[in-house]
């Protein structure tokens, strides 16, 4: 048994952020994370005020808030011209987070490319130091999702940054369905940078190209690809992730923090939810 904690992101349960808050407690979750990016939880429109009061409202429920997702879509900060909007609206991200009291952010940054010759990047670097700085004066981390790219490819990016801000959002179920990717061996690939984690569950069907995957997501599905073609995420226990495995990585690399639900799919989200916590306490304490 371990000492990880499980969280919930509360965005999951498809309901308003303080419904999702009360469902997260009754689903046994320790934990929460919320998406930070628009609507009532866009930074922009959350005074002082307003973050002391969702705050008090999240502990009042006996929770704690595992980490924000500052997820802005698109492309990601693969695009030098939509990176200036993007890195001060994360910087504000960040801002929200330490208000209420966690110091990770989590967001997909694009897909980063084997070669670091390739224009892109230099690009998605400058983002990056950027960020990872300014996570260092505010004493946050900037966590960068996997899943576009194997582990050991991300791990070479995390390398070239001068900063320590920035760190890894570990999802062993995007690496099971897009790369293909060992989701144990790269627990200890990643081991330097992992501050946050996914519990999420999935199989590949046939191979695809990442790239490709990424651009449809990125342009909201404007293209001809089929994606329950090639993957599907599955509740957890039912995929190609050896959780048992998987969290004995975690724990030997000295990673006790939180397991925090995702499930983006299915017809009853509470239930695979609820039962995704139950999942998980056979191995937590």
């Amino acid at each position: 048994m371990y000492n990880n904690k499980i969280g919930v992101i509360v965005d999951s349960f498809r309901l308003d952020i303080r419904e999702g808050i009360k469902k997260a407690k009754e689903v046994g979750a320790e934990g929460i994370q919320i998406y930070a990016v628009k609507g009532p939880m866009d930074p922009d429109n959350l005074r002082a005020k307003d973050r002391k009061e969702l705050l008090d409202y999240i502990k009042s429920h006996g929770l704690v808030v595992s980490a924000l997702c500052g997820d802005l879509g698109g492309h990601g900060f693969a695009i030098a011209e939509d990176n200036p909007a993007k890195i001060e609206k994360s910087k504000r991200i960040m801002d929200l987070a330490k208000d209420l009291e966690t110091n990770v952010v989590t967001t997909h940054i694009g897909v980063v490319p084997e070669d670091e010759n390739h224009p892109r990047y230099k690009v998605m670097q400058e983002a990056c130091e950027i960020l990872g700085n300014y996570g260092d004066e505010v004493g946050a981390y900037f966590a960068i999702e996997t899943g576009p790219e194997k582990a050991t490819t991300l791990k070479k990016f995390l390398d070239s940054l001068k900063s320590r801000g920035v760190r890894v959002n570990y999802d062993p179920a995007n690496l099971v369905m897009v790369t293909g990717d060992d989701p144990i061996a790269g627990v200890y690939t990643l081991k330097d940078y992992i501050v946050h984690t996914h519990a999420k569950d999935g199989v590949m069907l046939k191979e695809s190209n990442p790239e490709r995957v990424y651009h449809f997501f990125a342009e909201g599905g404007i293209e001809d690809l089929r994606l329950e073609d090639y993957f599907l995420e599955k509740p957890l226990g039912q995929g190609q992730v050896d959780f048992e495995l998987w969290i004995k990585a975690l724990n030997e690399i000295g990673y006790n923090g939180f397991l925090t639900i995702e499930r983006e799919v299915g017809d009853n989200p509470e239930k695979d939810i609820r039962e995704a916590v139950q999942f998980l306490k056979k191995y937590v304490k």
